[in-house]
């Protein structure tokens, strides 16, 4: 424990060492933790309040320990922030050679056989997918890490992706005639014999869920997991535990079916009456589902369509299997797309049927369909993964506690036992912040309450000249909200999906007067420092939609066991998904702001006293004048101070 001070306390060698650095006491407390967990082979929940230096507190104590880890992030962006800044920094710190390596999910990495199959197909014939392939092409001659990431001018969403690179239904593994050159297992081989392997949370739980399905593992052994942004953990391990059957999967598999057997001599006139069927199967179901633009249990889906519908494409992928049955044998290409069909039909069949053990639903998307089973619970299946890797596991995140009590996310992931740990922030909420709950709003969800919450707070965004981050907990709201405000003020508007989130961002901070409206993706992972971002506005509490299905499916099981759904997963999600919004605000110790939040629930019902005490802004002003003073006070402040 000593160790660590020397290195974190107010005259250890960061602060003689890193120009800036500042000895934070919660910091050194959560290294002490996460060192005790790693040495203990324990579990550790910790929540670190922002401005803590989480990073440093886990790598530190993780690099001095010796032991191998997965380091998972959310996102690559902050997976890349790891590897290339905090990582090194760390390393020549301690002048230590432990060996660290960047792996992603394969879909990531460029497949050599899908490039070479993808020559001359028809579907590339328009002049935005040749522009792309091209530019693959040629990154491709000189490339060592094979990462879609490096071709420049590449957009991450590009339709050239999917065809470039494998997925682990498509990938031929060592019987494909380019494996010696394979990026995706290059990259493996490296963080097989590398000391800290840093991940990101898709690949590390597609990677458990292969364990627990039997199927082996693609990351390596190691003596301990760090999880970094650990809120988001339930939602994702809920995903890859469960199962999905979508339109891109089944046009995937048309698509890679014409290929594989168009390698094969007569194997495609053989396939094609059923690839006939299959196809039509396909867009019958698509135009049925068409006009049904909400999500919804399966249960509700199956009053609604014809099964007979349902019916053809569950007959065509059976004859489908039949047919590539006596085919199989012909390549691991044909054996592959075999085993993909019976997964897909596997997966249509669990979704018609009830099972207590999954929540089968429907999702429209913007170019298909997803039908999902989704397991009800993931505590005991988490639990077993756990047991079986026999490593130290630390949870850390912002925000994992509500009103200071972890058993919210401790019950969803079976962490009962787990050692404890909440970390105040260093940063001085009560002279910095700002909490306004306007008065005589209407009810929020309503149809007045977006335009009559703008009026209230327009006066504000103008005398601080913009500089805010309006949050809706609706795509509704925001768009009106976006239609009021063009007409209303002469900000300039940037509004969720006119760009990508990253341009959105960049051209807020460049901008000057404007303002930044987004729905749930904008809740989290987005930083501004400084006086770009002083004010946010969240319109209403971020209740889950009653109608959720799998909500719903969820609330029941609590209900049927006696217990509150409101108290024990409504209630603790909506504080949880808040506290991620106020969290957009004060990203240093020097930033200030507002923050705005449109429900007067938070005043008239007893529950709104559980939101604001896990807020950590406290200090409230009564009317928009007094917003505008302190506003107005802190950035006279720091103009002086600069």
């Amino acid at each position: 424990m000593q160790q660590l001070a020397d290195y974190l306390g107010s005259n250890g060698l960061l602060a003689k060492q890193w120009p800036g650095f500042e000895a934070r006491a919660g910091q050194l407390m959560l290294a002490q933790a996460v060192a005790e967990c790693l040495s203990q082979q324990g579990t550790l929940m910790a929540e670190a309040a922002t401005g803590t230096g989480k990073t440093l507190a886990y790598l530190l104590p993780l690099l001095l320990s010796g032991k191998t880890a997965l380091v998972s992030t959310g996102t690559k962006n902050l997976q890349e922030q790891l590897f290339f800044r905090d990582l090194p920094a760390i390393r020549k710190l301690l002048r230590t050679d432990v060996s660290c390596s960047l792996l992603k999910g394969r879909g990531n990495y460029l497949c050599h056989y899908r490039l070479q199959q993808s020559q001359g197909q028809p579907q590339l014939s328009n002049p935005v997918m040749q522009q792309q392939l091209a530019l693959i092409k040629q990154w491709s001659q000189h490339t060592k890490t094979g990462d879609l990431s490096e071709v420049s001018g590449l957009p991450d969403d590009a339709g050239i992706r999917s065809w470039v690179t494998s997925t682990t239904d498509n990938c031929l593994g060592s019987d494909c005639p380019m494996f010696d050159d394979c990026h995706v297992y290059q990259a493996r081989d490296v963080a097989r014999r590398s000391d800290i392997v840093v991940v990101n949370h898709h690949l590390l739980f597609a990677d458990l869920a292969l364990r627990e399905q039997g199927f082996g593992e693609v990351l390596p052994a190691v003596d301990a997991v760090i999880v970094d942004e650990a809120h988001q953990v339930p939602a994702v391990a809920s995903t890859f535990f469960g199962r999905t059957m979508s339109h891109r999967q089944l046009t995937e598999l048309i698509r890679d079916l014409h290929t594989e057997a168009g390698q094969q001599s007569g194997a495609l006139s053989l396939l094609q009456p059923v690839l006939d069927d299959l196809q039509f199967a396909q867009r019958e179901m698509l135009l049925a589902l068409a006009a049904i633009d909400q999500r919804q249990a399966m249960s509700r889906l199956l009053q609604q369509v014809d099964a007979a519908i349902i019916g053809n494409l569950e007959q065509a992928l059976s004859a489908l299997g039949q047919r590539l049955q006596a085919m199989t044998e012909r390549s691991k290409g044909l054996l592959q797309v075999h085993e993909r069909s019976q997964q897909l039909l596997a997966t249509l069949q669990l979704c018609q049927r009830e099972d207590e053990q999954y929540v089968c639903w429907y999702e429209p998307r913007v170019r298909g369909f997803a039908m999902h089973a989704t397991p009800l619970q993931i505590d005991d299946m988490f639990t077993r993964i756990r047991a079986s890797m026999q490593a130290s596991w630390v949870f850390t995140s912002a925000t994992l506690t509500v009103n200071t009590d972890f058993s919210y996310f401790a019950d969803r992931l079976g962490l009962q036992q787990a050692e404890q740990l909440a970390v105040a922030s260093p940063f001085d909420y009560d002279r910095n912040t700002l909490l306004w709950i306007p008065e005589n709003l209407p009810a929020p969800g309503g149809q007045q309450h977006t335009q009559a919450l703008l009026e209230m707070i327009l006066p504000v965004l103008e005398a601080n000249q913009g500089r805010a981050f309006l949050l809706f907990t609706t795509h509704r709201a925001l768009r009106q909200a976006a239609r009021w405000l063009a007409v209303n003020s002469s900000f300039s508007l940037l509004v969720q999906g006119q760009a990508p989130r990253t341009q959105l961002l960049q051209d807020f901070r460049d901008q000057q007067c404007c303002l930044l409206l987004g729905a749930a993706s904008f809740w989290e992972g987005v930083d501004v420092v400084g006086a770009d971002l002083s004010i946010v506005v969240i319109d209403k509490l971020p209740f889950s939609a009653p109608d959720d299905p799998v909500y719903q499916a969820r609330a029941d099981a609590i209900t049927a066991a006696g217990g509150s759904a409101f108290a024990k997963l409504s209630l603790p999600e909506a504080i949880l998904t808040l506290k991620q919004g106020v969290g957009r605000l004060i990203r240093h110790q020097h930033d200030y702001g507002l923050v705005v939040l449109g429900d007067n629930r938070l005043r008239t019902r007893p529950y709104g006293r559980q939101f604001l005490r896990s807020l950590p802004v406290h200090n409230s002003c009564q009317h928009a004048a007094q917003a505008i003073d302190f506003l107005q006070q802190h950035a006279l402040e720091q103009r002086h101070a600069g």
